[in-house]
């Protein structure tokens, strides 16, 4: 079956965080947005048919999974990435981020230190400072186009902090990186030596590029899996993020009692019917659509990877593992944040992710998401280029 991803979809009136929402957030009007992780594309036809059967059926009462909805979670995870689990691991949350804050005020106490390693997905200092906790960084290197874990400093942070939690970022937003296994069990090892429970983010998992390979990283060994857990939803990779609904994988009978613990006592305790029904159609029948949406995906990158080169030399590539949010070095133009954000927004007329949001390890770089029909790439690296060039 063909999948139209060139077709160029008015997001605009439609609630569109992405799209309506600039003047809310301090933008100009009439930016072309490359900048939250959702997707320009309408979702797999199977979704579609499924939140029609939904609709059409016209109550939408309070809503619970069965114990037979999960086995297609279940199924989606040991197909794909090798990783077995059972029904009672699987806990729902309406999104990552939810569990994310979730897990920082079931695991930890208030003064508490939590690591990350920054530049990082911006949530990840929000759950924590917003949770009167304390943020930890084991900052990443970058070096020759390339970043790679300090594990001496990760070590010596956990050390000195005595942090009790560290969130993980796999595959790694905004740097792109798709960890080894090598890696996750270095990471592991240090993690249980210390006592800190691991909490992965794994939502774009689904999007790796060829040459690379997603590990789950409680996959990697029983003594793990036994102090992780596994944030999974099929938001990003299936354009559901509105229909509010993740799946977090946790083992440990101790941490998911704890967990669903803390989700109750926010007063959560049902799940979005359409999310459902989304998320079941999805994980049985968007495979096919799958596939062809990463080589969709895949030909972005090669557009983008040759215009930078014949276009813009200054505006240098990370090279990513995995996602479609690409992180561009600006550096070579010497601006500071502020006048590259200027050179962004105003004379460009892009709205993408300025590095700084990731951290100060990101100033110099942005974020673009290369989830958008061709055309639309090519007209924002067009603005791009005649901004730059006027540099």
């Amino acid at each position: 079956m063909g999948y139209d991803f060139d077709e160029i979809i008015d997001r605009r009136n439609t609630n569109s965080l992405k799209y309506d929402f600039a003047a809310e957030r301090g933008m100009p009007g009439g930016l072309l947005p490359l900048w939250v992780a959702d997707m320009d594309f309408r979702s797999p036809p199977c979704v579609l048919e499924a939140l029609r059967g939904v609709a059409e059926h016209g109550v939408f009462g309070y809503s619970m999974p069965k114990d037979d909805w999960f086995e297609p979670v279940r199924a989606w995870f040991s197909a794909n990435f090798g990783y077995e689990t059972e029904r009672e691991w699987i806990v729902q949350s309406p999104g990552v981020v939810f569990a994310l804050s979730t897990a920082v005020r079931a695991f930890t106490d208030e003064g508490d230190g939590v690591l990350i390693q920054r530049p990082v997905y911006y949530p990840f200092s929000g759950s924590i400072r917003l949770n009167n906790r304390k943020i930890i960084n084991n900052p990443l290197l970058f070096e020759n186009g390339r970043y790679s874990i300090d594990f001496a400093d990760f070590d010596r942070r956990l050390a000195e902090s005595k942090a009790k939690l560290f969130i993980f970022c796999s595959p790694h937003n905004p740097v792109g990186r798709v960890w080894t296994k090598d890696e996750l069990e270095r990471l592991g090892e240090i993690c249980i030596r210390h006592g800190c429970t691991i909490v992965s983010d794994e939502i774009h998992c689904d999007f790796v590029f060829e040459g690379h390979k997603h590990t789950v990283f409680a996959s990697v060994a029983r003594e793990i899996e036994d102090i992780a857990l596994t944030c999974t939803a099929p938001s990003k990779t299936f354009n559901l993020a509105g229909l509010q609904i993740s799946n977090i994988i946790i083992r440990n009978e101790e941490l998911r009692r704890k967990f669903r613990a803390e989700i109750h006592r926010t007063g959560c305790s049902e799940t979005n019917i359409f999310g459902l029904a989304a998320c079941r159609a999805a994980y049985e029948s968007g495979g096919e659509w799958l596939r062809a949406l990463r080589a969709y995906l895949g030909g972005n990158l090669s557009f983008l990877r040759g215009f930078l080169r014949e276009n813009i030399p200054r505006a240098r590539l990370v090279e990513p593992g995995g996602t479609y949010l690409i992180w561009l070095d600006f550096r070579e133009l010497g601006l500071s944040h502020a006048a590259l954000d200027e050179l962004i927004i105003n004379k460009a007329g892009l709205w993408l992710d300025g590095g700084v949001m990731f951290g100060e390890e990101g100033a110099g770089f942005q974020r673009i998401n290369i989830a958008c029909p061709r055309a639309t790439l090519k007209r924002a690296l067009t603005r791009l280029k005649e901004a730059v060039d006027s540099v």
